[in-house]
């Protein structure tokens, strides 16, 4: 298996791939994408789409139409199930669709340690059970300069934090992927150093905006989505929003994250979605919404600004990348 290390990227990784290879269909056809658009026709997707693609998935009943939700076309279940980047089952982003069913997600436990008051292990289930569940329609931007737009499932990471009353040492939220190479065949691979890790500082973890993210489209997350616990961070980009979480801390200091530490001089702890900060080898000053063939600015915070810009006061957001 090939592995691309991030020096060995080229610029064609950071559009779609279809895009890039079908790029002649996408202009023959550009004029039935505007009129679909047009009509308000283009990127819906109805309970029966879902139930056809994904007929065994467990629905969530009674959630909350959330205010947070942008109001801007969500994207396809195909699009939102089938191109993913989770390393853990391969570096296309077809992997996870293809290779994820390996996954076991039941039972499953979640470890909870470090400066808190009630350390130990939780069950998913009743994880599920700490806050009344919303649904939230968020845009996402990844820092491949593709975006999309979900329609998730869960509720604020706050509530979840609250739980285990962290101490006023805790200065951040640090968390860990599940490291099993016989269920994520990608991690026997020296793609990334295993497990992948996140964090957050403490008033970013407790901000409305950031997620505990449960499902999407009224389901359960599907095992390539980060089933059965991921984060949702609608205002950094994609890699901060960690899948498949087994072990959540309570730190003092500032963790190395997965992708800081394996490219320091390309991506940061903070990742906010910043277009005046170019990536070293592409510009992140505009995106392709996969699904659309003409790329569109890309929006300060991901467009989130208004909500999360106070954060950052006084920081220096090209040093604090």
């Amino acid at each position: 298996m090939l592995i691309k290390k991030p020096q060995d990227l080229r610029e064609s990784d950071v559009t779609p791939k279809e895009l890039y290879v079908r790029r002649r269909e996408f202009m023959a056809a550009a004029g039935v994408t505007a009129a679909a658009v047009a009509t308000g026709g283009f990127g819906l997707v109805g309970d029966g789409e879902v139930s056809a693609q994904n007929p065994n998935a467990q629905k969530l009943t009674n959630l909350k139409k959330s205010p947070f939700s942008t109001d801007e076309k969500q994207n396809s279940y195909k699009d939102v199930t089938t191109y993913n980047n989770f390393y853990e089952f391969g570096l296309d982003k077809a992997d996870p669709s293809k290779y994820a069913s390996t996954l076991r997600t039941r039972p499953w436990s979640v470890v909870v340690d470090g400066q808190c008051g009630k350390p130990g292990t939780y069950n998913i289930e009743d994880i599920m059970k700490y806050a009344p569940l919303e649904e939230r329609i968020y845009r996402h931007r990844c820092v491949e300069a593709w975006s999309i737009v979900v329609p998730w499932v869960g509720y604020s990471l706050s509530e979840f934090v609250k739980r285990f009353e962290p101490t006023s040492k805790a200065k951040y939220v640090v968390f860990k992927t599940l490291v099993d190479p016989k269920q994520m065949p990608g991690q026997t691979e020296p793609a990334l150093n295993w497990p992948y890790v996140e964090g957050l500082r403490m008033d970013e973890a407790m901000h409305p905006l950031a997620m505990l993210g449960l499902g999407l489209y009224g389901e359960v997350l599907p095992n390539q989505n980060g089933a059965p616990i991921r984060l949702v961070i609608p205002w950094k980009y994609g890699f901060k929003s960690i899948k498949s979480i087994v072990r959540v801390s309570f730190s003092e200091t500032e963790p190395l994250n997965t992708w800081k530490q394996q490219q320091a001089s390309e991506y940061g702890f903070y990742a906010n979605v910043n277009p005046q900060v170019d990536h070293p080898r592409w510009s992140q000053g505009s995106e392709r919404r996969l699904g659309e063939f003409f790329r569109r600015k890309t929006l300060m915070f991901n467009g989130y600004g208004d909500q999360v810009a106070s954060l950052y006061n006084g920081m220096d957001l090209r040093k604090f990348y």
